[in-house]
């Protein structure tokens, strides 16, 4: 069941990039002057700005499986996590490669200059490169490599990422904020669960602690 569902899952996440493609390439994919065309005057923005909101979209998602899996008591949500993330860094990689290709067709000393020049560009391009050492940790051997509590601690930075990626979208646009409002608001739910939750677990383990009755010592141990 569990092996459908993400089967099922993996093509629902898909379907972001089969709507840009059809959107370009349309119903004449050979006839190159027509690309494009389905996304609108500016398709190269349309395009960025799509991969932008689903990288956003999958980031909060990830995040959400955590406190979703704990309220409504659902465990095997948390099976979905890693797909979520990577589907994340995914359409990122769409996201920067669009950028790096299609509007800067890989100048580097015009992406350099818009990096040290542009602050919402500066803070996405960290957004990007903070997911990456996610990426490529997600697997069980490198859990086992790095041990549980420093690989928990390494993709901890999915935080710093989302907040990143919401202060990029909400520098980028310059009127409508509306769309990187909502995110940041939904973020900030999610940083606020994750915090009263560790410090609820902090008091609790503090209690427990408190609370456990001390052994007597032995006969034994009294005498000289």
């Amino acid at each position: 069941m569990i092996r459908f569902a993400k089967a099922l899952i993996f093509g629902i996440c898909l379907i972001p990039l089969a709507w840009l493609l059809w959107g370009f390439f349309g119903r004449t994919p050979f006839d190159m002057t027509t690309w494009g065309s389905g996304l609108g005057a500016n398709p190269i923005e349309r395009i960025t700005h799509s991969t932008g909101d689903w990288t956003l979209r999958f980031l909060l998602i990830t995040l959400a499986i955590t406190p979703v899996r704990k309220l409504l008591g659902i465990p095997w949500l948390i099976r979905f996590r890693r797909m979520f993330g990577l589907f994340a860094f995914f359409y990122g990689c769409l996201h920067f490669l669009t950028y790096i290709w299609l509007d800067k067709f890989f100048n580097l000393h015009e992406i350099l200059a818009d990096v040290a020049k542009r602050k919402f560009i500066t803070i996405g391009f960290t957004a990007f490169v903070l997911l990456i050492p996610l990426a490529l940790t997600s697997t069980a051997g490198w859990i086992r490599r790095l041990g549980g509590k420093r690989w928990q601690t390494l993709h901890r930075l999915i935080y710093v990422s989302a907040i990143a990626g919401v202060v990029h979208y909400l520098w980028l646009v310059k009127a409508d904020i509306r769309k990187p409002v909502q995110y940041g608001i939904l973020l900030g739910l999610l940083l606020f669960y994750r915090t009263w939750a560790w410090l609820v677990s902090r008091v609790t383990r503090r209690h427990a602690a408190s609370v456990v009755p001390r052994r007597e010592p032995r006969t034994s141990q009294l005498l000289p």
